[in-house]
């Protein structure tokens, strides 16, 4: 856990003295953050697979810089199966190394490769770029989850739904603790005849991790098989209960 009183001269010799790595970083680079004025860390991504007890975290760290620029590390934290109780840290000088390394411990490319505007990575290196996306595709797909305002998202989720049953307070209630979250379209486009016109069905998963460790999803169907032909949600806690009211949906005329 961040110590905010921790001064960023002490904040980087604790980084760069966890990581296994961190001989890697350009000379240079290492040089300017000696200087560093100020620093923030944030939780970027965090990974569970409870399947096979792989666990990863992505860590962000900006420095404010003596001659007014900034630069990020990234760091990698993570644990490489079941039973393996070593926490592991390396860090990178940009989103693209890093995307990179989770490539090659895990196999798997993750979900927020693409680098967005403002991301400011100085090592944007087109060869690294295409590296990551060779990389072989995992056989078993895992979710990168995205740590940004989650129980908000949750609460949204519920508060759209128009079915009558719909996941009730104690869902609502264990999903105010998620600090994690991502969405998958497990069915997508389908269509039937409706009152003699075409109604379209969308299936999303909205995966939850909460503050205790566990995962939860929210189903969320998406369709126009309505009277009047207009958009309409139904959520459900379970991937089958929202399949089946697609079934029951597309089979009323």
């Amino acid at each position: 856990m961040s110590d905010p009183y921790e001064t960023t001269e002490a904040h980087l010799d604790r980084l760069l003295g966890r990581t296994l790595n961190s001989f890697d970083l350009p000379d240079r680079l290492v040089e300017r953050l000696g200087a560093a004025l100020a620093h923030s860390s944030s939780l970027y991504t965090t990974h569970h697979s409870p399947a096979t007890g792989l666990w990863r975290e992505t860590h962000r760290h900006t420095y404010l810089l003596a001659d007014g620029g900034s630069v990020s590390l990234w760091e990698l934290t993570y644990r490489l199966g079941e039973g393996d109780r070593t926490v592991r840290h390396e860090v990178f000088a940009s989103k693209a190394e890093i995307c990179l390394a989770v490539a090659r411990l895990f196999g798997a490319v993750p979900a927020d490769a693409a680098l967005e505007p403002g991301d400011d990575d100085p090592e944007n290196d087109v060869a690294v770029l295409s590296a990551l996306f060779a990389a072989s595709a995992p056989a078993q797909r895992h979710r990168e989850y995205a740590v940004e305002e989650s129980a908000d998202h949750a609460r949204r989720v519920l508060r759209r739904a128009e079915n009558a049953d719909r996941p009730g307070e104690p869902v609502a209630a264990l999903l105010r603790s998620a600090y994690a979250h991502h969405i998958t379209q497990a069915f997508g486009s389908r269509h039937c005849r409706f009152d003699g016109r075409d109604a379209g069905f969308s299936l999303y998963e909205h995966a939850f991790v909460l503050l205790d460790g566990t995962e939860l999803s929210l189903w969320e169907v998406e369709h126009t098989a309505t009277p009047d032909g207009r958009h309409m949600c139904e959520v459900y806690d379970s991937e089958a209960a929202a399949r089946g009211a697609m079934e029951l949906r597309a089979q009323v005329r």
